[in-house]
């Protein structure tokens, strides 16, 4: 919305009256968006009336106009209001320098296009109006004028009808009118300025809130230094480093030097978007003066039971935009951590939209917490930061960033089914809907075309006429719901049309680091497929509107590997932090006669797995998470191992299981079985022998329980969960909440034609093709949840890799460097390797 450079904002008018002067209800019932070839078509309407208008209309004048502030606080600064009018209808006189003047009366036009509605309109709508009242006074006080006539020209683009609403002010009038808006501007402004200066301020005593731990100095440094020369870079740092307070202490550092006007932290999970929050607050409470916000997503915060953004049926949406910027100034003015608690509070409170008002907040804070996706994906990212052709000097620190390859992926693809275009053809059975209805035919006709082609499956170096005539649907849909506003539309008409919109948005951005197939699905639907093989293009057209950028995981093996498919420059900054922790305190366990291979799966293979993990949990009592590659196989080994390594009279292990689609509450309780008193070891530690079941000598007591007590009530706890799902990633089970954890495969996604396209894309282009596609993302689970053991400096604990591919040379190499040390066993050895480590 506006731009500081050192004590001088810069807004445009049409920001300033948006800003102020809208009113009225949020009405969602439609699309809610511009479509961009309606803004095309409107530029067009423009340049004709202006060409049309004759010799004394003068189109496109620039006007800015310069107003010099000072705080309540006594800090000096200059609002600069600019823009440029759409025309000046005067008749000229021109001196020897080429200075005009104006002779006579003048006229600023505002011209307007609208799609529909324009002949009910009875007077100018008010936020248009003042834009044009703001460029008539600027105009008039540079020109001396008396007097000043108002125009407002509404067209509509495809009929070309318009509708003018004429006024005429006296300066005096419009002065009082202008002063009054810049007086409710500068309550704002003032704040803001005197919270920077005051936020400066506070960075330049702020010191570093812990004591540096092993390359955390490393970090902070480099991190610095990257956001000075205006570059990106990669950070490789292991559990315990403390990425979060590395990454953020030194970029809130080039906030308050000016290199910086702010910080997007972005994380793909809730629980990182609270270490964020936590790690803001650690430095507030050191003295740091900066307000934070977490964007939380709309359903997520949405008040209501079912969201439905219409003024007929939400008290939010209801006269939102009357009541906001109160709200707004009310929840700035006295909170620094606006977290999504903070924010329901505000807008219940006031009754405005939680999700508008966090955006609107966003404004007058120095760091958002967010999803990736309010950064990356061009459907729900922050036009008001990152719409085309915009720029900031914005930090941006992506946090688990080896998430965002797929995530990127996902976001830059499309893709249309066949079946979907009949089905929604169905619901369009008024007579005014036909031209519809046959730009549906037209791209169910092209895609039965395409279908004879493909016989199943083809690749496409392009999509033909049924790109044509899905940009004619598109723009008939796009009409459709303009004209539909404030009324009812089925919800699988705008899915469909928000479906096209994004195929047609990546269809203009596609190029050779995509991949245009169609194919046959599982269900026997036909599917238009546009993949993005490589992000990088995309991503880093992005990362080009901010200043910097540092991408920072506890994995990012092998480190060129999501170089080249974040920002495409394997050239990069890249460290590695070491890890501050006692190597000692863990231990690397390889199976060398087990796999998880599809050839191997099979009832054989289960039990030898069965009886790794039953060493494992009954050696050492305590918490342990097994990991497998899939649900059917974690299913199939948890039905082996309950029914025959589990007596069901003997209570020294408990075994849960992780299910498909958990609530946000089941995902806690489950986690909580770890963190419980009746299964912490915080007390007691102690061994069990396989050899007679019973407890023996290496019993330690820190409180009084008899060996009866301890059968009963200490056991040890394994969790089964599913690699790369939502167990193996940001959880944070210290001590002794986990002391071992054991892996099942190597993490390779399924077989699948997806993936097969991405390993033939690389291979083709030279590259390793099957790596890329499957060994890398495969490896990456695994070392996400091998990290879930070491969290602390106090934490010990045992990783068991159980696959014999982790000792080929191929994976080996992936290993990070703290795991100096690897163990390989069999069936036979496996208890006494456990035993060692635990000095059992």
């Amino acid at each position: 919305m506006y731009v500081i450079v050192k004590n001088v904002l810069r807004i445009s008018v049409r920001n300033l009256v948006e800003f102020l002067c809208t009113t009225g209800n949020i009405d969602r019932r439609s699309t809610g968006i511009t479509d961009v070839r309606a803004m095309q078509e409107g530029a067009r309407i423009h340049r004709k009336i202006q060409h049309e208008a004759g010799a004394s209309y003068h189109a496109e004048v620039p006007l800015k106009m310069d107003f010099n502030m000072v705080t309540d606080n006594a800090n000096p600064y200059v609002i600069s209001i600019e823009g440029r009018a759409d025309g000046i209808i005067a008749d000229m006189y021109e001196d020897e320098d080429g200075n005009k003047t104006p002779i006579g009366a003048v006229t600023v036009d505002e011209i307007k296009t609208m799609q529909y509605g324009i002949t009910k309109l009875k007077e100018a709508v008010y936020v248009h109006k003042a834009q044009a009242l703001v460029y008539a006074y600027i105009y008039a006080t540079k020109n001396n004028l008396d007097s000043i006539i108002v125009q407002m020209t509404y067209c509509n683009p495809e009929t070309e009808f318009i509708k003018r609403f004429v006024e005429e002010y006296t300066y005096e009038d419009l002065s009082k009118w202008f002063n009054d808006l810049l007086n409710e501007f500068k309550k704002w402004t003032d704040f803001l300025l005197d919270e920077r200066a005051k936020r400066n301020e506070s960075i330049r005593n702020l010191e570093f809130p812990f004591e540096y731990r092993k390359g955390q100095k490393q970090i902070v440094s480099a991190v610095y230094k990257t956001i000075e020369k205006s570059k990106n870079m990669y950070i490789q740092a292991p559990t315990g480093v403390g990425k979060t307070i590395s990454t953020l202490y030194p970029t809130i550092q080039a906030v308050g030097r000016g290199m910086l006007d702010k910080i997007f932290y972005l994380t793909s999970k809730t629980i990182t978007r609270t270490v964020a929050e936590s790690t803001y607050k650690i430095l507030k409470d050191k003295g740091l003066s900066f307000r934070s916000i977490t964007l939380t997503a709309k359903e997520k915060i949405c008040p209501l039971d079912e969201m439905e953004c219409n003024p007929e049926v939400c008290p939010y949406a209801k006269g939102h935009f009357d009541r906001v910027n109160d709200a707004v100034y009310d929840m700035i003015t006295h909170e620094t951590n606006i977290t999504r608690d903070v924010v329901l509070e505000y807008a219940k409170e006031q009754t405005v939209c939680p999700f508008e008002m966090e955006l609107d907040a966003s404004y007058w804070c120095d760091g958002i917490i967010c999803d990736y996706n309010y950064v990356f994906d061009p459907d729900a990212c922050l036009k008001r930061y990152f719409a085309e052709g915009s720029k900031g000097d914005y930090g941006i620190l992506v946090d688990e960033a080896h998430n965002l390859v797929d995530r990127a992926r996902s976001m830059y693809s499309a893709r249309l089914i066949k079946e979907d275009f009949l089905e929604v053809k169905k619901l369009f059975k008024d007579p005014s809907d036909k031209k519809i209805v046959s730009a549906i035919n037209k791209c169910n006709k092209e895609l039965l075309e395409l279908k004879k082609e493909a016989r199943g499956f083809a690749k496409m170096s392009s999509f033909g006429k049924f790109s044509v005539s899905l940009e004619r649907l598109g723009s008939l849909l796009s009409k459709y719901l303009e004209k539909q506003k404030g009324k009812p539309v089925f919800p699988e008409v705008l899915d469909f049309f928000f479906d096209i919109r994004h195929f047609l948005s990546m269809e203009d951005v596609a190029d050779e680091k995509y991949v245009r197939y169609v194919e046959e699905d599982e269900r026997g639907n036909f599917v238009v497929n546009l993949s993005c093989i490589d992000p990088s293009g995309n991503i880093s057209l992005r990362l080009g509107q901010a200043k910097s950028a540092v991408f920072f995981s506890a994995t990012l093996l092998p480190i060129n590997y999501y170089k080249e498919m974040i920002t495409g420059d394997v050239h990069d900054m890249a460290i590695y932090a070491n890890s501050p922790f006692d190597t000692e305190k863990r231990k690397v366990i390889i199976a060398a006669d087990v796999s998880s291979r599809y050839s191997r799966r099979n009832d054989n293979e289960y039990r030898k797995i069965c009886e790794y993990i039953d060493a494992l949990v009954k050696t050492k009592r305590g918490n342990y998470i097994v990991f497998f590659p899939s649900f059917s196989f974690m299913e199939k080994v948890y039905l082996k191992y309950t029914s025959e390594f589990i007596n069901p009279f003997d209570e020294t292990v408990e075994v849960i299981m992780q299910t498909g689609k958990m609530t946000e509450g089941e995902r806690e309780e489950f986690l909580s079985n770890f963190t419980s008193r009746e299964n912490s070891l915080n007390n007691v530690t102690f061994a069990f022998s396989l050899s007679d079941g019973q407890i023996t000598d290496s019993i330690k007591l820190e409180d009084k329980f008899d060996r009866a007590n301890l059968r009963t009530n200490i056991k040890s706890l394994v969790g089964f969960c599913v690699l790369g799902g939502i167990f193996s990633e940001g959880i944070d089970l210290k001590e002794d909440s986990l002391i071992g954890t054991a892996i099942v495969g190597t993490g390779i996604p399924m077989i699948c034609r997806s993936r097969d396209i991405i390993r033939d894309y690389f291979n083709q282009i030279g590259k390793d093709g099957y790596s890329y596609a499957y060994v890398y993302p495969g490896m990456n689970k695994v070392l996400q949840a091998a990290g879930r053991v070491i969290r602390t400096a106090n934490d010990e604990g045992i990783i068991l890799l159980l696959d014999d591919r982790f000792l080929t040379l191929e994976y080996e190499r992936l290993f990070p460097r703290e795991w100096d040390k690897i163990y390989k066993v069999t069936k036979n050895g496996i208890v006494s390797s456990i035993r060692d480590f635990w000095d059992l």
